[in-house]
């Protein structure tokens, strides 16, 4: 199966994602590429390339850019001014070209893929629930209900999720006492609490590259309406087991592996 053959496979089944305007696209390689064994992987850093090739994989699948911008990458790097970031971009451009390497980013249809995609599998590895009370925010924001509990006693359940995914603490804002059972979830950019709340929600699950402290947070401070916030990465990793699985599923030709990444950062305190 070739690389484009693959990357039609996905645009086939959303009817949500238009095909001239989605950034799920072939980022870097040959579309004719054959591929036989995938590396997936939420985003496609340099180290991420260097298993690819280690692994003798011919594609990579990410969901998140490889070249630092959100949509033509290569593009906005033949652009870049800035020699420190021109200069690494062409080293990992090289790099990939020199090695064969297909990267396919599937952004825009996991993030919306019916039960498999990236907000249903975040719940579900949070144990939430299967489907969802409400959907929201252009089908990014979903909520689930759930038994009632303090603030502090969800969030410490959250916590106990996502230290398998190296994030064994969440940030909290607003009174642990406060009782929720009304939860909203989002992941990347679709965490905006005001949206959460005329959604019914009483708590929002959002992750720091979605809301700013200044802003969404502070506005859900000032509305008394809590917040439980996570990394990114965290919050987008069930999503790729999901999608390791889809392809291997759905493509019996290929082998695809699951590239974890988790947190994008380490705690640490003091001695």
């Amino acid at each position: 199966m070739t690389a484009r053959e693959i990357r039609e496979h996905f645009l086939s089944v959303a009817d949500w994602a238009d095909p001239a305007q989605t950034v799920d696209r072939i980022i870097i390689g040959d579309p004719g590429t054959e591929v036989r064994r995938v590396l997936v992987t939420w985003i496609s850093s340099f180290g991420a390339v260097r298993v690819a090739v280690e692994r003798g994989c011919q594609m990579i699948v990410t969901h998140e850019p490889t070249f630092w911008v959100h949509a033509q990458e290569l593009d906005s790097l033949a652009r870049e001014s800035d020699p420190l970031v021109r200069g690494l971009g062409i080293r990992k451009k090289e790099f990939i070209e020199e090695h064969g390497l297909v990267v396919l980013r599937i952004h825009d249809v996991w993030d919306r893929m019916p039960k498999i995609g990236i907000p249903y599998a975040w719940a579900r590895f949070l144990e939430l629930g299967e489907t969802p009370a409400e959907v929201g925010g252009h089908g990014y924001q979903h909520r689930y209900d759930t038994e009632p509990a303090s603030l502090d006693q969800l969030a410490r359940r959250i916590a106990g999720k996502t230290a398998a995914l190296g994030e064994p603490a969440v940030q909290v804002i607003g009174d642990g006492d406060q009782p929720v059972s009304k939860v909203g979830i989002g992941t990347g950019c679709a965490c905006d609490p005001a949206i959460f709340q005329h959604m019914g929600c009483d708590v929002s699950v959002v992750c720091d590259d979605g809301v700013f402290y200044w802003r969404e947070l502070q506005f859900a401070a000032d509305s008394h309406h809590p917040i439980i916030r996570v990394n990114h990465g965290t919050s987008e990793e069930p999503g790729m087991v999901t999608l390791t699985d889809y392809i291997n599923r759905t493509f019996p030709d290929l082998e695809a592996q699951h590239l974890p990444h988790g947190s994008c950062f380490r705690l640490v305190g003091r001695l």
